[in-house]
């Protein structure tokens, strides 16, 4: 018996399996300590930069990752779990 009710968050879960160590890392950061710049992912999870954004780019590839323009710098993007992700569903 499969403990996942919905294909969207199987399938979701299925994609981060498959993912290297340093997306899964940047997931559980945004997970545990919300939005996120790039700048600020690398130096909480002590990847270099170019990782951290490869990292964003795949998780942004299967859509747990959502990219917003930051309202304090124009030039960064803050990152976040997307909405399916940071909610779970208690149906």
């Amino acid at each position: 018996m499969s403990t996942c009710e919905q294909a969207g968050p199987c399938e979701r879960e299925a994609a981060l399996r498959e993912l290297p160590p340093s997306a899964k890392l940047v997931v559980k950061v945004l997970e545990y300590d919300g939005p996120h710049t790039q700048r600020q992912l690398a130096e909480e999870t002590l990847l270099p930069t170019r990782t951290v954004r490869y990292a964003i780019g795949r998780l942004e590839d299967i859509g747990v990752v959502d990219a917003r323009v930051s309202f304090t710098d124009a030039r960064k993007r803050v990152y976040s779990l997307a909405e399916e992700q940071a909610t779970p569903t208690g149906d």
